[in-house]
Formats: structure tokens, sequence, C-alpha cells
């Protein structure tokens, strides 16, 4: 990639930040190749067999010497990991070095879903989070890698950030992954270079601060609020930590940090307080650019407790009461905190603990998907669904079925396979021990029930 196709002002803008000796450095690294990076899924039982190097700020994080082909490894279909940008994974240092309390989280602008992956695998059974996107083909990109991660803690939402006024004081955490000018990404798509200019910062530094004004009242008393954009610049950057913390009541929250990471902190006065900020510069990390700052609510902010309904009405889920929900956990051989409602008469499963969260959620945001979808029932009888098969629940009493990596990318494909000597109805097809879907067999022929529109093309 030739070094002359920067932008003349976004190179104004690098030199006033680093100045002439490091502005060359971060110009030679911005145009060497990016290092492709993973992030394991923690719930999922799956070892890397590539050469790896750990990231230093994450628990699962690891870079890969070569990339390959990601689509033709049915691992990744399974949920197994997700290909992510290493220097985002921060946010799992955060979280940890914090020991910010689960609960109720919100990623406010969460497509295609790296960053709500790694809070649903924070959150674990401890918390549930609403995973936002506002694009529709966004959201349904989102649906599916939240699917696919099969933890089955996340509602899936299709909102504007306005949408969300009557949640105020509701959420635990809230992450704004702010739309951005996109500067950090200037090494891996030669495209962003293209598109910047000095009005798309200002444009998206207004969009941002449109969604702040709305994502800082979200976050009750004591919780947190985390801001990140992939982009150097400070108008997108700490501009925008003085314009929250001037709108709204928020304390300074510092992250320790290792020297050795490279990572770049930055301080602002606002409000009397100093508020601090991380920069990852693509010369001084192993990692694309990115800007990522944190912020406590004060203690006597506003909190939202749901309170129960005594008759949930919904225009399209019915709620099953709670002991037929039990009923329901133990026959699928569950661990009995499952809470359920139908949807064209389809089983869902969420956590009971979050039940009533989930209600308020409901009543005011458009849903796309939520907790796990089991399948259908008749009489005795399951008709299991996809997201039950790549969720880490129990998957009852079906058998299954281990399949070699060409057998995997046939049934990845949705075309036919010839199994000898396999059980007739319902059949868990694993590879390497990963659930990858269901096929039927009707004793004649297999019918192969993979989603017809994640098929692989390749």
């Amino acid at each position: 990639m030739p070094e002359t196709n920067l932008p003349k002002d976004f190179e104004s803008q690098m030199l006033e930040l680093l100045g002439q000796a490091e502005f060359e450095q971060f110009k030679t690294a911005i145009n060497k190749p990016s290092r492709t990076s993973i992030r394991l899924n923690s719930a999922k039982n799956f070892s890397l067999s590539w050469a790896n190097t750990s990231i230093p700020w994450s628990s699962t994080g690891f870079f890969l010497d070569e990339r390959p082909s990601f689509t033709l490894d049915p691992a990744i279909h399974a949920g197994a990991y997700y290909v992510q940008e290493a220097s985002s994974m921060f946010i799992e240092h955060i979280l940890r070095s914090q020991n910010i309390p689960r609960g109720i989280y919100l990623d406010l602008a969460a497509a295609p879903g790296g960053k709500s992956t790694l809070l649903s695998s924070y959150l674990g059974d401890e918390g549930m989070l609403v995973a936002n996107e506002v694009i529709q083909p966004r959201a349904q990109v989102l649906k599916e890698n939240i699917i696919k991660w099969g933890l089955g803690n996340t509602v899936v939402t299709n909102n504007d950030p306005e949408h969300y006024g009557t949640l105020e004081g509701f959420f635990d955490l809230v992450l704004v992954d702010a739309p951005c000018s996109g500067e950090g990404m200037f090494r891996k798509d030669p495209q962003a270079r293209e598109e910047w200019s000095i009005d798309s910062v200002q444009l998206c530094s207004a969009r941002q601060k449109r969604i702040m004004d709305q994502a800082g009242a979200l976050v009750k008393a004591d919780g947190y609020l985390v801001y990140s954009t992939c982009t150097f610049n400070e108008q997108e950057n700490e501009d925008m930590i003085r314009f929250l913390t001037e709108e709204f009541s928020y304390e300074p929250v510092r992250i320790s940090i290792d020297n050795a990471w490279n990572i770049r902190e930055t301080s602002v006065e606002s409000e009397g307080k100093i508020f601090f900020g991380y920069r990852f510069f693509p010369h001084l990390v192993e990692g694309e650019g990115f800007f990522i700052t944190v912020f406590k609510r004060s203690s006597d902010a506003y909190i939202q407790e749901p309170k129960r309904v005594k008759d949930f009405k919904h225009p399209y889920l019915k709620e099953i009461w709670d002991r037929d929900s039990s009923q329901l956990d133990e026959e699928l051989g569950f661990d009995g905190k499952g809470k359920y409602y139908t949807l064209n008469d389809s089983f869902f499963r969420i956590s009971k603990d979050w039940n009533l969260h989930f209600q308020k959620i409901s009543q005011h945001l458009s849903l796309k998907y939520f907790g796990v979808e089991i399948g259908k029932k008749q009489k005795s009888d399951w008709i299991p669904n996809h997201e039950w098969a790549l969720s880490i629940l129990p998957k009852g009493d079906f058998p299954s079925y281990e399949i070699l990596e060409l057998e995997a990318l046939e049934f990845l494909r949705k075309n036919e396979l010839e199994i000898p000597d396999l059980p007739l109805g319902w059949v868990l097809i694993t590879y390497k021990n990963l659930p990858l879907g269901w096929i039927k067999n009707l004793g004649k022929r297999v019918n192969n029930y993979y989603p017809k529109e994640w098929r692989i093309r390749m």
C-alpha cells in the first residue's frame, strides 16, 4: 500500500497529535499488514491447534501467525471463537481489573457482535445483555453471531438510541462503541482512507453527541459507561469526554495498564475532575487504532428497578407461567432456572432471574431475538431449532453424530449427507464435539436442517 495515500488533513492532524519523529513511525506502521486475532468462546469446549500468541490484555484472545479461511473452518460456524480486533479486547481488562459487577448490560451500537459476545462471556449466567443495532441488516448479522455464541443471556434489539428513553437509570453498564470516522481502520481498510474528511469527522462527532445524550441517562447510580471509537482525533474522543461530563454527573475511572503494552493514557480536565482515556496506536501496539474511556455514574443518580407485572401483555409474545416453565426445564434436562415464552408456537427460554428486566425491555423495544429458541412441541415430541443446537444448553435425549471436516463443510453447505447406521429421527451433528446443527433421519433419506440463509456458498 503506497504511503502517499493518507489524506493531507489527516496527516496534519496526526503530526499535531504525535510530533514529526513519531508520526513517521506511525506512517510506516499504518502501511504494513495488520495481524489477525481471535477470541475463544470459553463456554464451548475448543482448543486452538494453530500457532498463536496470547493477547496480553485478554484471557481468551490470540494473535494468529497467518489468516486462515475462516469461512471454511466449521468451528467458527459452531461459535467456538470470534474473529475480533485485538485492541477492542481491552474491554475485558477493564471489566476484570475494575471488578465491574455483573447485572443488566447494554451494548448500544452492537453489530456485528464482537464486543457483545465479549460482554456475554463476562456476564455468564450472572446477568443479561441487551445488544442493540439501529440498522436492520446489521441487526440480523448481530443476531446470527449472538446465536452462534450460544450463551442464552442476550436480548437483541433493533432500535434508535432515542427509543431507550423510558429506560433511564436501568442499566448496570452501558457500552457505546460509537460510529466514527474510522481512522483506526486505515491499515485494514483502504476505502476508509478515501472516505475520510474533516467534514466526516465533524459529522461523526455530532452523531456521537446525539447518542451520548441518550446513553448518559441510561446508567443507574454507581453503574458504568464505557465509550470507545476506532479513531484517533480529539474531536471524537477527548471532546466527547468533556461533552458527557458537562451533561451528566459521572466520576472518573482510571484503568491500570502494564507499561509493556504501550497503550497511551490521556487525561481531560472537566467539571473540576480529571478523566482518563486510552489510545491504541498501530506503531506502539499489536492492534488497530482504538480509543476507550470509562466513567462511573455518581451514587446519587436515578435507579429504575423493574416492577412485577400482574398480567404480562405483548402483541407477539405469550408468557408461560412459572410452574409450567419449571416443568419444561425439568423435561428438557436443564437447570430449573428457565423462564419460557412462546412466539409463533416456538418456545424461547431465558433465565428467570432476569425475567422482570426482560418484560420491561420487551414493552418498549423492538426485539429481534432473546435467550435461546428451543423449538416447537408436538404432543410429547420436540421439533428442535438450530438455535438450541448452537446453545450451551443440554440437548435432551437427542442422539449425536460426530463428523469430520469435509462432511462438516458439506453439512454447512446444506447438502445431503450419506451416513450409515444413523439412528432414526432427530440427530445432533457435531464437529470436534462442537454442535453444528440438526439432521433428521427419515429412513429412506436424511434431511439437513441447517438454516438456508446461513449456508456456506464457497
